[in-house]
This record gives structure tokens, C-alpha cells and sequence, in this order.
């Protein structure tokens, strides 16, 4: 080989070397990025964890700050609000009966026919209407004008076409999803608006007196007879319901309809893009006669157990991780948007068992913008979903466990454990809301830590409906 070969030869060792060393840089760099992504997991993990005694800690917690709630307003972080419903339904009523439920997005009409025992109920109907985007930041005249209109289409179309439904004015039951300070079974103040409304002039307006004008106006013979309203926070409601139309919570409604079938219900449950609860509570251990506490608070367990939050906190976890490795690309910036990430979109993610996580991956592209992620990466997603959803449904477990306590029904000793006469008394708990109804992974988590807490004796006469 002649000089000029030998330095060509040369040349070609020394880029050779270069690209190698290039490489082995770059997949040095790559490993380093993925084990800060893998970290960064861990950590979260770790600070999610919810061991059977901490749960059970949680349970302590929410039994005295019931009993706190229940003595004072302002004395406790849960909203202890009164119902002033007094009896629950127990399968013996009878006749036909409208109800309202305003919800987030749309709202619902209903008509049922009571039979009493045996037959109970002996036909519904239901129809569900979208509430126009508008409405959501109009006045409150013309939202309720909507609905008292739409609900006499649908009375209409339900008694054969007739203008009134007699010359008697009929009861309503009317649901209603927004905070209320409530001053009696068929009256409430609203406290504010949430869910994305945001109604003009409206605040400390009386919600069923707006309704009834609304109908009034529209030459609707009925009347708000009951109001339930929902809070935006866990809180617990005491006293019962009656199945007839007041002003009356979601959260109430399902208390009393689960009630009408199952005697032994005695608590209720909504898990969906908000948190609530309620139950049946002596009269004598509310010490406090009158007002509700208004104050919003930070509504910190809330954020942790529900629908409304948990594809958010998903959504922090994966831009912290987008902005301290390359794992994702370049996807940081698609997934600094709050609330892009919604949790159905979590749960699709998180229930994907292909092979190859397609779904996963659609998701990630249509709604993150998020291209060519790696099937590595994308269990890695799937795995921080697990992380948040596991978590929230352990702390909702607590939560209801919490009112098991409160009413002497989680196994804690005594009569007042859940026995009687040496036996295990049966208890129900009504549990609703579209996190735990189509989130199975949520509902398996959450029924299972219930299982943990009570223990095995106790929990075999505790179930959810």
C-alpha cells in the first residue's frame, strides 16, 4: 500500500471511529432520557401509594370531619348540608310523577308511574335533551325559559297533546347540579355556578323560584315541589327523600330510588365529573339547626377522585416528563394545553389491551398530536394512567368506608359495628356517576380497596349497587 492508500485508509478509520463514538453518544443520551422518564414515574408512584393504613387514616379523617361538619358550619372541610327530606321511599307509593334533572351538558325529563307493592314501578319515561352552548353563559331567565319549554313539549307529548295536565297544579321534582344553599325542601339559593357555566346575574337567586316563573310563563301547570342540589365538593347530605319533585340532588335521587328497592341502602354515592355523597343520619347527632357553609375551599380530595380532574393530573405528569427527557419527541408543547386530556380519554388509554396499544396511540395523535411514540413509551403512559386512576379510586373507597364509619357500619366494635344480635347487618351503598359506571378498571380498584379496609368478615354484608 503506497503512501496515498495508507492515508486514505486512515481517513476512513478516523470518520468510521467518529460515527461509532456518535452513535454509542447517542444512545448513551437516549438511555439517559429514558431512564429519567422511568424515574420520574417512579417517583409519582411512590407518592401516589395508598397502603391499607394510610386508606384507613383517610377513614378516620372524613369520620370526624362529619362529626365536625354536622356540630358547625365552617368547622369542617366537608359541606355537611341538610336536605330537609325526612323519609325515604319504600316501594309503597303510588301515581304519576315529573321529574327535572339539569345536568352539566344536557338535561332530562322524566315520568313515572307508581304502583305501590307489589308492582312498584310500573312504566317510565325518559328523555334527555343537549342544553345549547349559549345558554351555558346567557342569563338565567333564558336557560330556564328553555327548559320549562322543552319540559312542557315533553308533558304534552306524555298526556296525549293536552295544554295542562289538569286544572290541578302538579308536583315536580327538580335535580339540579350546581351548588345550592338550601332553605327548605322546595327552595335554595345558588352559591355559584361550575362545570363550565357561568350564568349572568344570577348568584343568591332562588334556583326553584326561577324555575316556577319560567313554567308560569311558558303555561306550565306544575311547581318545583322538591330541590336537590349538587355541590362541587365531597359533602354529605343527612336526613332522607321522598320520591316526589322538590328540589333534590343527584346524589339524593339515588339514595332514595336504590332505597325504593333495597331497604338496607344506606348511603349514596356519585363518582363522576364531580364528587358527592350522602346519607341517612340521626336526628339528633345534628347539633347545628340551620346555614350551610359556602366558602369554596381548595376542594383538594375532590381533584384527586374525580372524572373532571384525573385526565389533568395524567396531563401534568406526561408534560413534566415531555420536558425532562426526549422520550415523547418534541411533545411537550401539545401537552402544555390544562384540560386537553380528558379522563374517558384516560380510561380508553388505560383499558387498551391490543398488542400494540392502537389505541393508545390513536388517542395520543388525534388528541395530543403526539406522532411516532414508541410502543415502550406508550406502556409507559398506559402505566401512569393506572398510577392516577388506582389512586383515586382507593381514596374514594376511603371515602365511602368514612360514612360506613360515621353510621357504625365498618366492623369498628359493638352494636354499632354492623351487627345485630351478634349478626352481621347487611348495608347497601348506592354508587353512581359515569367514573365508576364506565370506568370498569376504576370500579374494580375502587370495590377492591373497600374489601381491604372493611376486611374480609365485614365486607362480605357490604355492597355496592
Amino acid at each position: 500500500m503506497g503512501r496515498l492508500g495508507f492515508r486514505v485508509a486512515l481517513g476512513c478509520a478516523a470518520v468510521s471511529c467518529a460515527i461509532a463514538a456518535a452513535l454509542v453518544g447517542r444512545r448513551l443520551r437516549s438511555r439517559r432520557q429514558w431512564s429519567r422518564a422511568v424515574e420520574l414515574v417512579r417517583e409519582f408512584e411512590e407518592a401516589c401509594a395508598t397502603p391499607v393504613g394510610r386508606l384507613r387514616q383517610v377513614v378516620d379523617a372524613m369520620a370526624v370531619e362529619m362529626h365536625a361538619g354536622l356540630a358547625s358550619d365552617g368547622g369542617s372541610k366537608l359541606k355537611m348540608l341538610l336536605t330537609f327530606i325526612d323519609k325515604l321511599p319504600d316501594g309503597s307509593e303510588e301515581g304519576t310523577y315529573y321529574a327535572l334533572d339539569l345536568g352539566v351538558t344536557n338535561f332530562r325529563t322524566l315520568r313515572v308511574h307508581l304502583g305501590g307493592k307489589p308492582s312498584m314501578i310500573l312504566n317510565n319515561k325518559v328523555e334527555c335533551q343537549p342544553i345549547p352552548k349559549e345558554l351555558m353563559t346567557g342569563t338565567i331567565e333564558e336557560l330556564f325559559n328553555f327548559v320549562a319549554l322543552t319540559l312542557k313539549k315533553f308533558v304534552q307529548r306524555e298526556e296525549n297533546g293536552v295544554d295542562q295536565i289538569s286544572d290541578n297544579t302538579k308536583d315536580l321534582g327538580f335535580t339540579f347540579s350546581f351548588p345550592v344553599k338550601q332553605l327548605s325542601v322546595s327552595s335554595g339559593l345558588l352559591i355559584k355556578w361550575t362545570k363550565g357555566f357561568s350564568v349572568k346575574d344570577d348568584v343568591g337567586r332562588d334556583v326553584a323560584q326561577c324555575l316556577n316563573e319560567a313554567m308560569l310563563k311558558v303555561g306550565l301547570n306544575m311547581h318545583v315541589a322538591a330541590l336537590w342540589s349538587s355541590q362541587a365538593l365531597l359533602f354529605m347530605q343527612f336526613e332522607t327523600i321522598v320520591l316526589r319533585s322538590k328540589q333534590v340532588n343527584d346524589t339524593v335521587g339515588t339514595l332514595a330510588l336504590c332505597h325504593y328497592g333495597d331497604e338496607d341502602t344506606v348511603a349514596a354515592v356519585i363518582i363522576g365529573t364531580g364528587t358527592n355523597a350522602c346519607y341517612l343520619e340521626r336526628t339528633d347527632a345534628i347539633i347545628k339547626c340551620q346555614g350551610l357553609l359556602t366558602n369554596s375551599g381548595v376542594m383538594g380530595f375532590e381533584k384527586m377522585i374525580s372524572g373532571m380532574y384525573l385526565g389533568e393530573i395524567v396531563r401534568r405528569v406526561l408534560h413534566r416528563i415531555a420536558e425532562e427527557s426526549e422520550i415523547f419527541s418534541d411533545a411537550a408543547q401539545s401537552l402544555s394545553a390544562p384540560f386537553v386530556l380528558r379522563t374517558p380519554l384516560v380510561a380508553a388509554m388505560h383499558e387498551d389491551d391490543s398488542p400494540d396499544l392502537r389505541e393508545v396511540g390513536r388517542i395520543l395523535e388525534e388528541h395530543l398530536k403526539m406522532y411516532g411514540v414508541s410502543k415502550n413509551a406508550k406502556r409507559l403512559i398506559v402505566h401512569v394512567c393506572d398510577i392516577v386512576t388506582r389512586r383515586a379510586a382507593r381514596l374514594a373507597a376511603a371515602g365511602i368506608v368514612g360514612i360506613l364509619k360515621k353510621l357504625g357500619r365498618d366492623g369498628s366494635g359493638g352494636v354499632a359495628s354492623g351487627r345485630t344480635k351478634g349478626k352481621p347487618r347487611r348495608t347497601v351503598v348506592a354508587v353512581e356517576g359515569g367514573l365508576y359506571t364506565k370506568y370498569s378498571i376504576f370500579r374494580e380498584y375502587l370495590n377492591e380497596a373497600v374489601g381491604e379496609i372493611l376486611g374480609e368478615e365485614v365486607a362480605r354484608n357490604v355492597s355496592s349497587v
